[in-house]
């Protein structure tokens, strides 16, 4: 039987995802591996139609189902983790969609850290139509990292013509009343970053005074590039004030200019997230 030899590589603090076909675990490569059976469903997707807002956009949400003891992941995933990508180029009378995201788990396996989702996941999806007495069409193609001791690169489609005006989703406001509150709402006065060249890019220290939010505490890090490096962050509270240091590395290497305004921070605590948007300097 045909299977998927999948393979981790770790390179200094970044992990890189290699699949290979192979006929058995007969073959012997460097890094961890693991064959996955091809008929083994590790996601299952669907669009769940949902209701047309206020605004004019059509809310539907991105259900996943995924196999016991399998996980993916938030859009930032962590050094462990593969961050999802979508494709809703195929659909019809749309002009853009955003991606809502409930607040995520944090997960550490031999040392590294990820952050995703494990069984059912509901992503709420908002559509902005073309054309609003037109119907939409959405129409997705979704490339996910579904782990578990390793990470399979699976894809999924999936296809709904959204019903107008809809029906309220029981479900798709639960995951919608799970994203992190906003900053304004979570009590924080001042959110202070301060930067710092490094040889190959840039140290950057980031106070927030917020209330605790509970336990231990993880901030992610996000600047606007896409293609930047972060590192997880190291955290400590001090009373009020909530303190991360995390380093960025650029593509080319050498210490680049940060839009402190650009840039989204997420405190993950026991309690409760907290996602704000951007900070000052000086």
């Amino acid at each position: 039987m045909l299977q998927r030899l999948h393979c981790v590589y770790l390179k200094g603090m970044r992990i890189m995802h290699r699949t290979f076909a192979a006929l058995s675990l007969g073959i012997v490569l460097s890094g961890t591996c693991v064959a996955v059976r091809a008929e083994e469903t590790l996601v299952q997707a669907e669009l769940r139609n949902g209701w047309q807002t206020r605004s004019g956009t059509q809310m539907s949400g991105l259900h996943l189902q995924l196999a016991p003891g399998w996980k993916t992941y938030w859009r930032a995933p962590g050094d462990a983790g593969i961050p999802p990508t979508f494709d809703w180029s195929g659909s019809r009378n749309v002009q853009s969609v955003r991606v809502h995201w409930p607040a995520p788990h944090v997960f550490t396996l031999n040392g590294l850290r990820s952050i995703g989702y494990t069984g059912d996941v509901v992503l709420p999806v908002e559509v902005t139509p073309r054309d609003g007495a037109k119907p939409v069409h959405l129409v997705g193609k979704i490339a996910l990292g579904v782990c578990k001791d390793i990470c399979v690169p699976s894809e999924v489609l999936v296809d709904v013509a959204l019903e107008t005006p809809g029906a309220a989703d029981a479900t798709i406001r639960a995951a919608l009343d799970a994203v992190p509150m906003t900053g304004a709402a979570a009590g924080l006065t001042m959110a202070h970053c301060q930067v710092e060249p490094i040889a190959d890019g840039l140290r950057l220290r980031v106070e927030l005074d917020l209330p605790a939010t509970g336990g231990q505490e993880v901030v992610v890090i996000e600047p606007s590039e896409p293609e930047v490096w972060v590192s997880e962050a190291d955290v400590q509270r001090k009373g009020g004030r909530l303190i991360a240091v995390s380093e960025m590395v650029d593509p080319s290497g050498t210490p680049f200019v940060l839009d402190r305004g650009a840039v989204t921070l997420t405190v993950l605590g026991a309690d409760r997230a907290v996602e704000v948007k951007g900070c000052t300097g000086g």
